[in-house]
């Protein structure tokens, strides 16, 4: 029997209701109301929560389209598990379907390309709230990684060309020979307030060659994955054998810097660094050497280094931190200075003797509060992270230096008796622009036995 708009919404629980499993406003439910119609999207997540069937909602009637049907102009479609479907136009790479990912948000202004490499992306597909993407193109050196580690990206504006002396290449051509799709056109404000109040979700983009869609298998398949819990993917972007790092810090006008004058010897280890970071650490006077995710203490500390570095990455700290706790464990017995960014915070704390637990929605942009206990003054930083370390579990010696100013959750830890420290978010990011650039030089006083 075909159900009304009045009807559904009741069988939703009533507009409140239906406002929370749907993803959007009270407002947008009134309006549904007015006009008789709820938009395509809409229906797969109407036919999960009702039970009804499209000849329940007569897609046949214009107010009613089946949302399995292209709507004009739509060239591709991100569908996610809950069968929710946002209808958009492709672009970069066609592909029948991307590997699922995690749906997320990045709240950043600028620095599109560099997001895009993040080795910390990896499993994600990226929804941008800033609606000017693609606007100074693309370059070699804005890029934190050889490949593009996200699985694709979500926009509400068209992509434009260029206008940036600096740009090399448009992010379209570039996304085309990274092999990674986009779709814009899409609703980029209504998927965000559905990340942000319901939590990250498992999704997929289909840009296909031949326009066609099969709408149910690709919902499937979005359903079947298991997301980013439990799941190890630190050994996907790491690189497959050492090397040496000597680039320095972008500057205007110059361009990127050698550093021939260390006067310490840092080990990285390679969890998915962004080469930002590596050039921090050689800026600060340091000989990098960049080994695997997988080495060993032995294969580390084979190096003598000063220093040990724990870099950023993807995954679940929980999964990496199978081979990798046991790896710091060592470093921290033979008495070597540790300093950890991101995922290797997390894996710092695991090593400690803490847990890691996975975030709602994750922090991801610039622009985010951190207070460091230690002075009482406040940064702006940028983050990318859908883990957290809890507090409650660190273990006698172990402090608490940083806190997020939006939720409370840990941004910092110190353990003076293993001279081991790290943070959550990316100071060599610069969205202060340099407030965290300190965390570095504290990284050489504590080599130099100074802190």
């Amino acid at each position: 029997m075909t159900q009304t708009v009045d009807e559904i919404i009741d069988r939703l629980g009533g507009a409140d209701r239906a406002a929370t499993l749907l993803g959007v406003g009270t407002e947008a439910v009134r309006k549904w109301r007015q006009t008789r119609a709820i938009p395509a999207r809409h229906w797969p997540a109407i036919l999960t929560a009702t039970g009804l069937t499209l000849a329940d909602l007569n897609p046949a009637s214009p107010s009613m389209p089946d949302p399995s049907t292209p709507p004009p102009g739509a060239t591709a479609v991100l569908v996610l598990a809950d069968g929710s479907v946002f209808w958009g136009a492709g672009f970069g790479a066609q592909t029948a379907a991307t590997e699922p990912a995690e749906v997320c948000f990045n709240t950043g202004m600028t620095g599109y390309q560099e997001t895009l490499t993040d080795p910390s992306y990896a499993g994600q597909i990226i929804t941008f709230t800033f609606p000017h993407i693609g606007n100074v193109g693309t370059n070699s050196d804005d890029i934190e990684a050889n490949r593009i580690a996200a699985r694709g990206l979500v926009v509400k504006q068209d992509i434009t060309e260029p206008g940036n002396y600096r740009s090399t290449q448009g992010l379209q051509a570039w996304l085309r020979g990274q092999g990674v799709p986009g779709i814009s056109g899409v609703d980029t404000r209504a998927l965000t307030i559905r990340i942000r109040d319901g939590g990250a979700p498992s999704g997929l983009i289909s840009y296909p060659a031949d326009g066609r869609f099969d709408i149910a298998a690709l919902i499937a398949k979005a359903a079947a994955w298991p997301g980013l819990e439990g799941m190890d993917l630190a050994r996907e972007v790491t690189c497959a054998q050492s090397y040496g790092w000597d680039q320095t810090e972008w500057a205007w006008d110059v361009g990127f810097g050698t550093q021939a004058a260390a006067k310490h010897h840092v080990v990285a280890v390679d969890y998915g660094a962004k080469r930002n970071i590596l050039r921090c650490l050689a800026s600060a006077g340091c000989k990098v050497t960049v080994v695997p995710a997988s080495a060993t203490a032995e294969d580390i500390l084979r190096h003598a280094p000063d220093g040990v570095f724990l870099s950023n990455g993807p995954g679940d700290p929980a999964a990496t931190g199978v081979y990798a706790v046991p790896a710091i464990q060592g470093v921290l017995a033979a008495g070597k200075p540790v300093f950890g960014i991101c995922l290797g915070h997390q894996l710092l704390a695991l090593a400690l003797g803490a847990k890691t637990y996975k975030l709602a929605r994750g922090h991801r942009g610039a622009n985010q509060p951190v207070k460091d206990l230690t002075t009482g003054k406040v940064e702006i930083t940028s983050q990318n992270h859908g883990f957290a370390v809890d507090e409650a579990s660190l273990p006698e010696g172990v402090v608490v230096t940083h806190q997020s100013l939006f939720d409370g959750s840990n941004e910092g830890i110190a353990c003076a008796a293993k001279r081991a420290f790290s943070v959550q978010y990316h100071p060599e990011a610069s969205p202060g622009p340099t407030d965290s650039h300190y965390l570095f030089h504290r990284f050489v006083a504590v080599m130099e036995g100074q802190a």
